[in-house]
């Protein structure tokens, strides 16, 4: 039974067990607010996991003008992928087709570091032999001709080898409104914490798997021991009181920002309560022999 507690919430003693991935950054921006976070939105769509989407992907915070290369609105967005040729191809097929595509974006590198990716030296021919080389002190950006004026794309962008992908929440509630309501809170929280993202849609996975299935070809599948439909039937890990489980997935461009959004996210449960959100926190993993970071809640109490 959960010893540990925040505020009247249980936590479980227990730990987040992560992975090493690959990741980048690239910093959009528009004309306005609205025409950035389009650009990213749509970029970062169908990429939740990389067990079916290739790659994992989200804003990472919004930038005002001052904090911008271009003076204008924009957003940090995160890709994390396994491998170096899958983050690549995701990166640059997300920019073509999403970001190039835009009303007056631009993109330029989000992440500094001795390994590059192509961005505008890829995409620069699009422009058909049209495109033009800029550079200005040690940036080298691509111009490339459209329809309402020129792309302008820098022509690479940063890549760093000790990014962290699979860091998780399980927030465990009496009903799904309140399941749903610890889950915005912690979203919430981890929002504010830089290099920290989540892929999946709002933050929030209710389809919490486990590796492998009985089907063939399944690399994941239902987590029937967090499932409340499945509680008598199965090896259960919720009480009676249990009938909601939510989880929180989080990516960090390091481990150090991984364990500050978990911690993040615990904390905001806790200030929530138990009789407005979840009665139990608890992590997901795989007995400690898949991934090697491992994030005991215990150490993220606030």
């Amino acid at each position: 039974m959960p010893k540990l507690e925040v505020n009247g919430v249980a936590v479980d003693d227990t730990f987040a067990e992560a992975f090493g991935m690959r990741a980048t950054a690239v910093v959009i921006t528009a004309p306005t607010r609205k025409w950035a976070r389009q650009a990213a939105i749509t970029m970062t769509g169908f990429a939740t996991s990389v067990i079916g989407c290739g790659c994992e992907a989200a804003i990472d915070i919004e930038l005002s003008p001052a904090q911008t290369p271009d003076g204008r609105p924009g957003c940090r967005v995160m890709i994390f992928a396994i491998s170096t040729d899958e983050l690549q191809k995701q990166l640059q097929n997300r920019i073509g087709q999403c970001v190039l595509t835009s009303p007056g974006s631009a993109c330029f590198a989000g992440l500094d570091g001795p390994n590059e990716l192509k961005l505008g030296a890829a995409l620069r021919y699009f422009g058909d032999g049209w495109q033009i080389s800029k550079k200005f002190g040690d940036r080298h950006y691509w111009r490339v001709p459209v329809m309402d004026g020129e792309f302008l794309c820098e022509a690479t962008t940063g890549m760093t080898k000790e990014a962290v992908g699979g860091g998780n929440l399980l927030l465990l509630a009496q009903s799904s409104g309140r399941a749903l309501a610890a889950a915005e809170a912690a979203v919430a929280a981890i929002d504010r914490v830089p290099g920290a993202i989540m892929p999946f849609p709002g933050g929030v996975v209710r389809s919490g798997s486990k590796v492998g299935g009985k089907y063939k070809g399944m690399s994941a599948s239902t987590n029937e021991a967090f499932a409340p439909t499945l509680r008598g039937v199965t090896k259960s890990a919720i009480g009676p009181e249990v009938n909601a489980v939510l989880e929180i997935v989080i990516d960090g461009e390091t481990s150090n920002a991984v364990a500050a959004a978990m911690k993040a996210g615990i904390e905001a449960v806790g200030k929530l309560g138990p009789d407005k959100g979840a009665t139990r926190i608890s992590a997901g993993n795989y007995g400690g022999k898949l991934g090697k970071f491992h994030y005991h809640l215990k150490d993220l109490l606030p």
